[in-house]
């Protein structure tokens, strides 16, 4: 210590020569700390919200994303919807076709029996008015034909129409 009351450091340096300090070199290398200590942390905060800036984008990227896929599922869902409905309203109609040649079948069934029975009658007829009397194949009147019971299916008989209200409850 010197008799000013300032402390003396030596230092040897790589040349072998000794470099004096004084109390005013430690405040000035305080402040220099205090600087770089006052950048690095500027340049963390800074870097924090840089970090605080990249997250909320990716975030409102998110949120976009989700929305986007939302719309379109919503559009999918309308899609589904509407080809569910019609495929339903597909289905009643044919349901109520299948019913209609259900009955048509059966109609052809009956007049397909009805003819074998007129032929049956007919081949019957020909050969006992071959064998008897002519008279027969005389014009037919309007009796004639209401008195034979087996016409009277064919004045009975009136279209048939189904509907979805019979099919569905």
């Amino acid at each position: 210590m010197t008799s000013s009351g300032t402390a003396v450091a030596t230092t040897t340096t790589s040349s072998g020569s000794s470099l004096l300090q004084n109390s005013g070199s430690e405040k000035d290398v305080q402040v220099l700390m205090d600087q770089r200590k006052r950048k690095r942390m500027m340049s963390n905060r800074e870097s924090a919200r840089r970090s605080r800036m990249r997250k909320q984008k990716h975030l409102d990227d998110l949120m976009a994303q989700v929305n986007q896929l939302k719309t379109e599922n919503e559009q999918i869902m309308t899609s589904i919807s509407v080809t569910t409905q019609h495929y339903l309203n597909i289905e009643s109609e044919n349901s109520i076709l299948a019913a209609q040649m259900a009955e048509l079948s059966n109609r052809l069934h009956s007049l397909n029996e009805i003819i074998t029975f007129l032929d049956a009658s007919n081949a019957n007829l020909v050969s006992t008015v071959q064998d008897h009397d002519y008279s027969v194949f005389a014009e037919p009147t309007c009796d004639h034909f209401m008195n034979n019971p087996l016409n009277y299916i064919y004045a009975n008989q009136h279209p048939i129409m189904a509907s979805a209200d019979m099919l569905h409850p």
